[in-house]
């Protein structure tokens, strides 16, 4: 039976906004306290989209979390808005749009690969920061919503919520095959082991026994699991996951020399365990060092295949074109015998300046045609839901939006009205209803 990847592409909410909220994300740190623009950075992630849509490539849309989370304010005293100002870091919080970065809202392993033939999907915990550990329970309750047939698909629940058990999704996963369709090796990558913390500077978000908890509840065979630590010097460098740092696609391993402790003895070891051509592309520090790298975001670009081809394209963030060594290096990439064919620059600047290229919007699953018709279908793309939801991003959102605007009680109005009327594009009636979910 055909297998396609699946990606679930994130739709940018209405309160989108840089606060600075994640320390070791640089980009996100560097523009704390300066606008943004919802409107923008919504339409950016649709022009994204339209873009995979007319490549061919499968996917659907993952709605934002309500925002902002009244059950967080009113568990940190701080239920009326109005007023709040010593408080605004926390009212960020609780308007936080990083949902957006849907690549951590869970790990996903293929029916394909598991020993019930299910596709098993468990959220990610989020423990390290105030403003993403809150997305954990609605993820897990959405993608029981998206995927209903027990059949096809099993939920797991977030990890338990401790330091010992971080988990921030698949942004530290990655699957390489020979195909989508064919039996494949999931490296996790992980940068703590229990309460040992190497980096210096930056928080270590992804500890390895989550990862293998995460692998025997997903009950992937001990044959196809690997694992591999990330250098801390990566991490002070601003690589928050590994997906800034490196990506993968069926047989291709693009990645940075300076991505994995030990790297050239866990690359011959991991092309050792693979059992087809495997690819690996690695990029060395002359090339482009770790700074350009987390700049330009090269390594969060999204990498799929092409419809009825065995070539790939390259999404790229439009940083990478302006910077001339990144650009060289994708030039470089082109050129050489590989299955990257073309290169697709996007415009994400409103999610870039917040830490999030186009991988950071991305979910992938690689589903089966039963599982795939078997999921809550008025999410998938076509164009007249990409129109519907332009017309409704410039319906609802605001052009502009500083940290002094989560103060205006109209703001919660507009958003909650606005997701309102999302539940209906969507067919996802009562969405919002979920029990951590109380409106005004």
């Amino acid at each position: 039976m055909p297998v396609h990847e699946l990606n679930l592409e994130s739709l940018v909410g209405p309160t989108h906004h840089y606060a600075g909220l994640s320390p070791g994300n640089i980009a996100s740190t560097m523009h704390a306290k300066t606008s943004s623009n919802p409107a923008e950075a919504a339409l950016q992630s649709i022009n994204k989209i339209r873009l995979l849509h007319n490549l061919g490539v499968k996917q659907a849309i993952i709605p934002p979390h309500m925002r902002p989370n009244l059950t967080l304010l009113n568990t940190l005293g701080l239920s009326k808005i109005r007023g709040q100002e010593s408080h605004l870091r926390l009212l960020s919080a609780a308007f936080s749009a990083s949902s957006m970065w849907v690549a951590n809202a869970a790990t996903v392993t293929p029916s394909t690969d598991t020993q019930d033939n299910r596709v098993h999907i468990t959220a990610a915990n989020l423990v390290t920061h105030l403003h993403r550990h809150q997305e954990a329970d609605f993820s897990h309750y959405l993608f029981q919503r998206i995927f209903p047939n027990k059949k096809y698909f099993i939920h797991h629940p977030p990890l338990p919520k401790t330091p010992d058990f971080n988990d921030e999704g698949a942004a530290n996963h990655n699957r390489l095959a020979s195909k989508h369709a064919k039996p494949g090796i999931h490296l996790f990558v992980y940068n703590r082991e229990a309460k040992r913390i190497t980096p210096t500077h930056f928080p270590a978000r992804q500890t390895r026994e989550a990862s293998e908890a995460i692998a025997r509840n997903h009950l992937i065979k001990p044959e196809h699991l690997f694992f591999a630590a990330q250098t801390p010097t990566a991490i002070d460098a601003g690589v928050f996951h590994n997906d800034v740092i490196a990506v993968t696609n069926e047989s291709v391993f693009l990645l940075h020399q300076d991505s994995f402790l030990n790297q050239k003895k866990l690359l011959t070891q991991l092309q050792q365990k693979v059992h087809f051509s495997l690819q690996i592309i690695e990029i060395t520090r002359e090339m482009l060092s770790l700074e350009e790298a987390v700049k330009s975001y090269l390594f969060n670009s999204q990498l799929v295949t092409l419809p009825h081809s065995s070539n790939m394209a390259l999404i790229a963030p439009k940083e990478c074109q302006n910077i001339p060594r990144v650009r060289a290096v994708i030039e470089h990439l082109l050129a050489e015998n590989n299955p990257i064919s073309e290169v697709h620059y996007v415009n994400l600047t409103q999610s870039m300046h917040n830490g999030g290229g186009p991988a950071c919007l991305r979910l992938r699953m690689p589903l089966n045609e039963n599982e795939l018709n078997s999921m809550h279908s008025g999410i998938r793309v076509n164009h007249n839901l990409l129109d519907t939801l332009e017309a409704w991003v410039i319906q609802h959102y605001r052009t502009t939006l500083s940290l002094d605007d989560l103060l205006d009680p109209r703001l919660t109005d507009e958003s909650f009205n606005a997701l309102s009327e999302l539940e209906k594009i969507l067919d996802l009636h009562d969405l919002y209803r979920f029990p951590n979910h109380h409106k005004k």
